[in-house]
């Protein structure tokens, strides 16, 4: 495995492992201070529903490139490749930041700076996804999508306050500032991160970017555990995502809770996947991962379904703790077994296909959710999202290859 570091040693005592991990900490923060500073903006420039529109904008670049970023990364290199796209993003939010202390940019502005930071994601993403495959050993990477998963839930509690605090004591161009601050941080720290090349017998000929496309689908497609894999994860993206983002306000309302009422839904679900990823942090592997994965999202489709039955705000919060440690347990087995499975050389292309729903396909949803929520309530919404879910639980359940299988020990 072409990694630098001590195969020996644990990933959570690695520290080129832990140097990743506080540059993607660093970067992961800043990112949800961007999305709030993006929010607040909108809104001061618009309506709440042209608000919405301009942070949905972002997600039609990554859903139209992410495939070709998958490509990039896989070519260049993951390192080579977040080092630029981050350094990119960077420079769109210092933008942005310029643009509002100059002027008072409108919708069409804000919508500009979505769209090419969510150009720039499409490339960013998949090679921040196959990055760990290349800086640890094959029977770290459940370990290391746990520690991953933390830093996720870490960003999530710690970027609503930070943006809060740069809008309070810098407007939203302070924000934005604290947002670029954060990624450009993130950039020193992973230049500091070391990859060893590709070994003779996983390199892959230099071709036209369709035709290394083509050879990455390919791949995926003749691969008899990620192909069911891929659209497990796909179709359990799609039942997830609108429940547990726009779903949740949406339920908030119709039940009267409120945002504190929220608030304390959302820390019960991060709890939860919190509580996922520290496990399998500190466990490293778990047998049976393929069965464990299946269930795990299986349970936690039943829960979301739940959610919208829950009578009050504890229930509810109970409830989505249940949902935060089951599907935070499938996301990240079926990361860690992606990447065991794919192989360093198509680590890019596939983890490009395996976030393309979540990242690009479910946030366009959005409007779809809240049409039928208004129409038939957030009962019926939720339902029938855990049972989009739930059949892709039943692919990976009925799927023997994937029910099977195991990562590397």
């Amino acid at each position: 495995m072409p990694v630098v570091s001590d195969a020996a040693r644990p990933a959570h005592r690695d520290p080129g492992v832990l140097r990743w991990l506080s540059a993607y900490t660093s970067s992961a923060i800043g990112d949800s201070v961007y999305y709030i500073a993006l929010s607040w903006a909108a809104v001061q420039a618009g309506t709440p529903a042209q608000a919405g529109l301009v942070t949905a904008v972002g997600a039609v670049p990554r859903a139209l490139l992410m495939l070709g970023g998958g490509v990039v990364a896989d070519r260049y290199g993951p390192r080579r490749v977040v080092l630029g796209s981050s350094a990119v993003r960077c420079l769109l939010v210092v933008t942005a930041a310029g643009l509002l202390l100059a002027t008072r940019p409108g919708l069409w502005a804000l919508g500009a700076v979505a769209v090419l930071f969510g150009v720039v994601d499409a490339v960013f993403l998949p090679a921040a996804g196959a990055l760990p495959a290349r800086i640890t050993g094959r029977d770290q990477l459940a370990r290391v999508q746990g520690m991953r998963g933390l830093a996720t839930r870490l960003a999530t509690v710690l970027g609503g306050p930070l943006g809060g605090l740069g809008i309070a004591f810098g407007g939203t161009a302070g924000a934005f500032g604290l947002a670029a601050l954060l990624i450009g941080v993130s950039l020193p720290v992973l230049w500091a991160v070391r990859v060893g090349p590709l070994p003779p017998d996983e390199r892959q000929p230099r071709r036209a970017v369709l035709g290394e496309l083509k050879d990455g689908l390919r791949h995926l497609a003749h691969d008899p555990v990620l192909r069911p894999l891929m659209l497990a994860v796909a179709l359990a993206d799609l039942g997830f995502v609108g429940p547990m983002n726009l779903g949740l306000t949406l339920l908030s309302q119709e039940r009267g809770w409120g945002s504190s009422g929220m608030g304390w839904v959302l820390a019960g679900f991060g709890t939860g996947a919190g509580a996922a990823s520290l496990l399998l942090t500190l466990r490293g592997r778990v047998p049976r991962a393929g069965l464990v994965l299946a269930l795990a999202e299986l349970g936690g489709s039943v829960a979301i379904a739940g959610l919208a039955q829950a009578g009050s705000v504890a229930a509810a919060t109970c409830v989505a703790l249940i949902v935060g440690l089951l599907c935070g347990l499938g996301g990240a087995l079926s990361g860690a077994l992606t990447l065991a499975q794919a192989g360093p050389a198509f680590a890019g292309r596939v983890t490009a296909v395996s976030t393309l729903v979540g990242f690009g396909v479910a946030p366009l949803t959005f409007p779809l959710v809240g049409w039928a929520a208004g129409r038939w309530g957030t009962g019926p919404v939720f339902a029938a999202c855990a049972a989009l879910s739930a059949v892709g639980a039943l692919v990976a359940l009925c799927a023997a290859r994937v029910r099977r299988a195991e990562l590397p020990g």
